[in-house]
């Protein structure tokens, strides 16, 4: 079976509000990063299956009469996904030589990929292919890279496989798929990101779908119809931290301080819910001055909060101090204790302001880069719709 080149990509996420406070059934308001990854697809006459990830030096190549001797643990394609096949998992772990539990980003990358592949296709005649992956985003930093790479493979192979359309018309540069097919490329890719994470909430993979800003509330995850595109300057301060840690660190607080500690939660909960209102009044009305001015203060007092429950630290708060010189506004984004954080450009920041600020914050030992949030979930490509420093890495292989 010869299948059809394809190109996809799916944004990052960052959390706006609620991180920490939603573990404790607070809502949460994560969104779409428009830092991509893509994910080309090019069927091939080799006879063979192979995977370039460059971002994590990884190149993989395997024969098809070898991955054939894996159908039988698996269960063809099937519609309807539910649980992860165990046994096909167990199978895989063995065959790509992970039984001993060494589950770095290489493995896990390879086995959702084999898993998604020999699932979509292993009723039929499975295809010979070359993907190549590449993306903006940073590896481990929080910023859900490894489900923009679920989402992406789910998208690409169920198209390849006939079991959604490929939504791209040839007058079109993006097209994205339609309601039923963005929710059973979620369903893939949550599996993809079940192999990776074990436990996932499902949020990532939820925003690298449908993109824009959804509402994360006792694990029900709401996509809000319509969100203003706002540009963001992300920051990642690159100090390692655990997120296990730092949500036990405030869950131990609020257990030892509940009086003072619930009410911030309520706080944070409270932000959240004015800021999902502020960003719908900013897409049905002029957006003015005041939406920002808002905006800002919410920033201010949710970071003031993080640092009262524990995950801030001091790069963070490097990151805010160099920013406010410049009359910008920052948050921590996720798990907090170094990591990453956002903020806020209004539309009239001047572009100078942009730049210094950049380079303020990389003399600081830190990555930077101009982005937004808001922008689309997972869509094809036509060539001319991708940069060309993009096409060049994804050409290369």
């Amino acid at each position: 079976m010869q299948v059809k080149d394809l190109l996809v990509s799916a944004p990052g996420k960052a959390i706006l509000h609620g991180e920490h406070a939603v573990v404790h059934g607070k809502v949460a308001l994560a969104v779409s990063l428009n830092l991509r990854t893509y994910l080309c697809l090019k069927g091939t006459t080799a006879g063979n299956v192979c995977i370039n990830l460059p971002n994590i030096d990884t190149f993989l190549c395997w024969d098809l009469s070898e991955l054939k001797q894996l159908i039988p643990y698996c269960c063809g394609k099937r519609e309807e996904v539910k649980r992860l096949d165990a046994e096909l998992v167990k199978r895989l772990r063995e065959f790509v030589g992970v039984t001993n539990g060494n589950l770095d980003t290489c493995n896990m990358a390879t086995l959702a990929f084999l898993y998604i592949y020999l699932s979509v296709f292993g009723s039929g005649e499975l295809p010979s292919l070359t993907v190549t992956v590449w993306s903006e985003l940073p590896t481990g930093a929080g910023l859900g890279s490894s489900a923009a790479y679920s989402v992406c493979l789910s998208a690409a192979l169920l198209c390849a496989s006939g079991s959604i359309p490929a939504p791209l018309k040839e007058w079109d540069h993006t097209a994205r798929w339609c309601q039923a097919d963005l929710e059973q490329i979620n369903s893939w890719a949550f599996q993809g990101e079940t192999i990776i994470h074990g436990n996932p909430s499902g949020v990532d993979n939820a925003v690298g779908t449908w993109g824009g800003m959804l509402r994360f509330l006792a694990g029900k995850i709401i996509p809000l119809s319509r969100v203003p595109l706002l540009r963001i300057l992300l920051t990642n301060t690159k100090v390692p931290r655990s997120t296990k840690v730092l949500v036990a660190r405030v869950k131990d607080k609020i257990n030892k301080f509940p009086s003072i500690m619930n009410p911030v939660l309520d706080s944070v909960d409270a932000v959240s819910c004015t800021c999902e209102k502020v960003l719908s009044e900013m897409t049905c009305e002029p957006i003015t001055g005041e939406h920002y001015n808002i905006l800002e203060e919410l920033i201010d007092i949710n970071q003031h909060h993080l640092n009262a429950m524990g995950v801030g630290h001091p790069s963070l708060d490097t990151l805010c101090r160099v920013t406010l010189t410049k009359g910008l506004h920052s948050k921590l984004t996720g798990a907090g204790g170094g990591g990453c954080g956002i903020t806020l450009l209004r539309p009239e920041t001047d572009s100078s302001v942009v730049q210094t600020t950049v380079q303020d914050l990389k003399d600081c030992g830190f990555d930077c880069w101009e982005t937004s949030i808001g922008g689309p979930g997972v869509q094809q490509h036509s060539h001319l719709s991708v940069k060309d420093e993009v096409l060049d890495i994804l050409n290369r292989y």
